[in-house]
């Protein structure tokens, strides 16, 4: 049965042995890694503004209108 220690970094510069702690995200912060799943947008050429479509149906979904910047999380459509 081995004995695990907890994390140690070494210092090079005092050269002194220094312990961390794993730490852990925030729950609930709302971070999402990756984009959207099953969506993506495309930018209307007369408008100027970003429409969100679902990829499955190629139903629109939303429009943009608060800016012209994209919908965050959400891959363009070429």
């Amino acid at each position: 049965m081995a004995i695990f220690s907890p994390p140690v970094a070494y210092n090079f510069i005092t050269f002194k042995l220094l312990k961390t702690m794993a730490t852990n995200k925030p729950t609930g912060d709302n971070a999402r890694i990756g984009a959207v799943k099953k969506r993506s947008q495309v930018q209307n050429p007369k408008t100027g503004l970003w429409t969100k479509r679902n990829s499955e149906t190629g139903q629109f979904m939303d429009v943009k209108t608060s800016s012209s910047k994209p919908f965050k999380g959400i891959r363009k459509e070429k």
